[in-house]
């Protein structure tokens, strides 16, 4: 290693760093400034407290590793810091006194990766951490570190002995299935593991290490493979076959989880695995002899799992939630790209452009060229303006029109794996067909995904199996939903999307204005979670339709307009009344305008994350006037994304620069006046991460 991943100026020892996480990530991000590992230390204090706001970092024991990854950092680095008093960072027994902050390049390679990763697994040694609590100069913190670091002489050593060498580190850090062996594991089954976080740093190691501790104790054989930052190697399949219990310790998708077809299962997030493990491991022992334990579906059909909520796992309403959610997250590109190409057309060929290049059903189904054509012989103004105009009109088009079975696609492919892919496209685009639209695209796609996953459940001979995700189940997923749909529920749905529609068209004063406020509301409340996501996908299904008017563009305007509150109002707040907020949350403020104003929610984040009680529903009063004032103005928006940067896609800007004025001062106005004059009580503790934020 060319240079050292902490050195004695990245280190703090017994220092009061701040009241809350906010503070001490600011304060070590300071001293990795000051050690010239970071180039920028509001950049990284940015991206630590956006993670914070994913979920708390703080450990059982005292300790809180806040981590991020951020393009200011030049090196993957270090910062340390004992603290007293101690803070809270959320963790299960209390505030934590030993805080490391962990700051990777955006690109950090797999070496650095590896060291950063066995400092984690480090931590949930408890002699390693009584050192670091022990320890009396800042030299002795960097020598303890370097220890857990560095690797050790390889020996030829007992498997017995692998617990004794703990402090090689980077030997247990190589993702290849790291196995233990108890003496007394002749009686219970074997176990194996698959751990992984977000950012893949550090939860993922540490939950691999405690699930591997709580095995030894239990006289368990243990197999884990961490999915993480450094290259992941697959488990060999002998080890999978000889297992009895999977465990998916996870806040991200398992790669390969096909191979564990079968297996009865324990499912939970990542903390769970860190906080609980030997709880964990008994339900895995006994799941294994359970024949009645949810397992891992799919088989050769490469279905996805079907975990039961076994051991803090996800339900039946959850799994279904994050399938609608997995299907927006897919549309929303082809919504944002299509949408801006389409309003980028208006800007340069006028709103005209829709009418020449649509036949009169609102497809471009006759192509892009004859669209193109009927451009320039029908337009009084024709020119290279007018024909680059239609070009970005009709590829918008060509995009947008992709949404809907795009939706329903991967909601298909959330519940059923790959091969719910194309009976999910199907049940999209007959949606599109028979009129039912976002409507059919959400059910269709529910639908096409049971029924794949079901199918995968078929038992077939050998010779068939091979056959079964590629040919067998898109051939039956795709004839059973689409029959359903064309047969049974086209017109129902189809007649619920012509109601909705007159329902928007005939909206006038007190509804409009109604809708408005909820749908103010939806943006503001969690901030990029369901119900934000849930407004977004009802305005950007609007006028991703062909029959798309007046009222569904006033609904995208109002949509974002108020999407866009939280983050300025922050912003403004800090303004107003710096000395209410730490120097990193005004940093924050200082990003938030620009967030703001691009209509990205999540800029507001970080203040949520550690103030709920008091910056949600202040925010959510100004997304509420601002959604009000939109729909009252029949201000109209043509762009499903980019705040103030398309106004050539409204009707009226100056209008809706007033709503977004409107809820921006009402927000700003509420949260200082929350932060000035409420103290909410700290039974809790203030930075406990509340579940409605998402990232």
């Amino acid at each position: 290693m060319a240079q050292q991943i902490i050195t004695v100026d990245t280190v703090r020892l017994d220092v009061d760093a701040g009241a809350d996480p906010p503070a001490v990530i600011g304060f070590l991000a300071g001293a990795l400034g000051e050690a010239g590992r970071t180039t920028d230390a509001s950049d990284l204090v940015e991206a630590a407290l956006a993670r914070e706001a994913k979920s708390a970092t703080g450990l059982p024991g005292g300790i809180a590793i806040p981590h991020a990854r951020a393009e200011s950092v030049t090196e993957a680095s270090l910062a340390m810091a004992r603290l007293a008093p101690k803070v809270d960072f959320g963790a299960p027994d209390g505030p934590a006194d030993i805080v490391f902050l962990i700051a990777a390049p955006a690109g950090g390679g797999s070496e650095h990766m590896k060291l950063l990763s066995a400092l984690a697994r480090a931590l949930v040694r408890p002699d390693f951490v009584a050192d670091l609590r022990s320890a009396e100069t800042p030299e002795r913190i960097v020598e303890l570190v370097d220890g857990a670091i560095t690797p050790a002489p390889k020996k030829t050593a007992a498997p017995a002995a692998a617990a004794a060498s703990a402090t090689a580190a980077p030997a247990a850090v190589t993702p290849t299935a790291t196995t233990e062996t108890a003496p007394a594991a002749s009686d219970k089954p074997s176990i194996v593991a698959i751990t992984a976080c977000p950012t893949g740093i550090a939860h993922t190691y540490m939950a691999a290490d405690a699930l591997k501790y709580a095995a030894e104790r239990a006289g368990v054989e243990f197999h884990v493979e961490t999915q993480g930052s450094s290259a992941t190697t697959p488990f060999d399949p002998k080890v999978i076959s000889d297992a009895g219990a999977v465990i998916f310790a996870t806040d991200v998708g398992v790669k390969g989880k096909e191979r564990f077809a079968g297996k009865p299962v324990i499912a939970s997030g990542v903390k769970r695995a860190i906080n609980e493990p030997d709880k964990m491991i008994a339900e895995a022992v006994a799941a294994a002899g359970d024949p009645n334990a949810a397992r891992v579906a799919g088989a050769e059909g490469g279905a996805a799992d079907d975990v039961a909520p076994a051991g803090g796992g996800v339900g039946l309403g959850g799994q279904t939630r994050q399938a609608l959610m997995t299907g927006v997250s897919y549309m929303i590109p082809f919504v944002a790209a299509g949408g801006l190409l389409i309003a980028l057309g208006f800007l340069l060929a006028g709103y005209e452009i829709g009418k020449s290049t649509l036949d009169p059903g609102g497809s471009l189904s006759d192509g892009a060229y004859i669209a193109l054509h009927n451009t320039i012989t029908n337009l009084p103004d024709g020119g290279i303006g007018t024909y680059l105009g239609a070009v970005s009109f009709a590829i918008g088009g060509a995009a947008l029109g992709l949404a809907v079975p795009v939706l329903a696609a991967y909601i298909a492919f959330a519940i059923a794996d790959r091969p719910g892919i194309a009976p999910g496209f199907v049940a999209g685009l007959v949606s599109v067909a028979i009129g039912a639209n976002f409507l059919g695209a959400l059910l269709g796609g529910l639908i096409a995904g049971v029924v794949c996953l079901w199918i995968a459940r078929i038992p077939l001979p050998q010779w068939a199996r091979g056959l079964q995700p590629v040919v067998i189940i898109p051939l039956l997923g795709s004839a059973a939903v689409g029959g359903v749909l064309y047969m049974v529920l086209g017109r129902p749905l189809s007649w619920l999307m012509d109601r909705l529609n007159d329902g928007l068209d005939s909206m006038s004063g007190g509804s409009a204005v109604a809708l408005g406020i909820v749908l103010g509301l939806m943006m503001c409340f969690d901030l990029g979670g369901p119900l934000n996501k849930s407004a977004y996908l009802f305005a950007t299904a609007g006028i991703a339709s062909a029959t798309a008017g007046d009222a569904q563009y006033q609904i995208m305007a109002a949509v974002m307009c108020a999407g866009m509150v939280p983050p300025l109002a922050m912003a403004l707040s800090t303004v107003l009344r710096p000395g209410l907020y730490s120097d990193p949350e005004k940093e924050n403020g200082k990003a938030a305008w620009l967030l703001g104003a691009s209509f990205i929610s999540e800029g507001a984040i970080p203040f949520a994350a550690t103030d709920p009680l008091r910056v949600i529903p202040s925010t959510m009063l100004g997304g509420a006037v601002t959604g009000a004032l939109c729909m009252a103005f029949g201000v109209e928006l043509r762009a499903p994304h980019g705040g103030v940067f398309v106004f050539f896609a409204m009707n009226n800007w100056g209008l809706f620069l007033v709503a977004l004025l409107a809820g921006t001062v009402v927000s700003g106005l509420a949260v200082t006046a929350a932060k000035q004059f409420w103290k909410p009580s700290n039974k809790s503790g203030d930075t406990a991460q509340p579940q409605t934020v998402a990232a």
